[in-house]
């Protein structure tokens, strides 16, 4: 399959369609692309955990194991995109709104440890970094440029639908939860597919 193949936009299920699917027993495979720690804090029972990490390091042989009609889940929708373009499959759909848009909905929700989102943990890190440098700036001109580069890579973020920050902060031992590695996750699809 080429590029040309995969449509520019991805197919988007809402929380009430997703849910009279599942009801229905004609239940889609679910995959979820956030950290292990976002998956062990929230996730909808049922779904995969497939970091997008993981899917960009490992496309073909994940690939191989989805669902034609496939949903693909996120926090906000803007990570299942990310993994929509990069698995290359027409049929994969994504949740729109993510799992905020389905707790919203006050829909099942399987639950464990307690944790931030990642998207949370970005902004109390770029906003911290940001008002230090800033104030410290009262002291050391300098520093303001501290909150430029900060800005600067937010601005990037946004244009380019990537998070370098959200990267880094995802490897922390506080976002990795259980350990996923790819042979784990292929064992769990194959499982889930029978």
């Amino acid at each position: 399959m080429t590029a040309a193949d995969t449509p520019a936009t991805p197919a988007t299920l809402d929380t009430i369609a997703l849910r009279q699917m599942l009801e229905s027993g004609d239940a889609p495979q679910l995959i979820d692309v956030r950290t292990p720690g976002e998956f062990e804090t929230v996730h909808i029972p049922g779904s995969s955990n497939v970091p997008l990490d993981l899917l960009r390091a490992h496309r073909a042989e994940l690939t191989s194991h989805l669902d034609e009609q496939a949903v693909l889940i996120c926090q906000s929708g803007q990570r299942a995109a990310q993994a929509f373009a990069e698995a290359g499959l027409p049929s994969l759909r994504i949740l729109t709104g993510g799992i905020n848009a389905w707790q919203a909905a006050r829909a099942p929700v399987a639950t464990g440890q307690a944790r931030w989102g990642l998207e949370r943990q970005v902004r109390l890190v770029a906003g911290s970094i940001v008002l230090g440098s800033v104030m410290t700036s009262t002291v050391f001109p300098r520093a303001k440029w501290i909150a430029a580069a900060i800005g600067g890579g937010l601005t990037f973020a946004a244009l380019s639908n990537t998070c370098a920050m959200g990267m880094l902060l995802a490897k922390l031992p506080y976002n990795r939860g259980p350990r996923t590695d790819i042979t784990t996750v292929l064992r769990s699809l194959a499982e889930e597919r029978r």
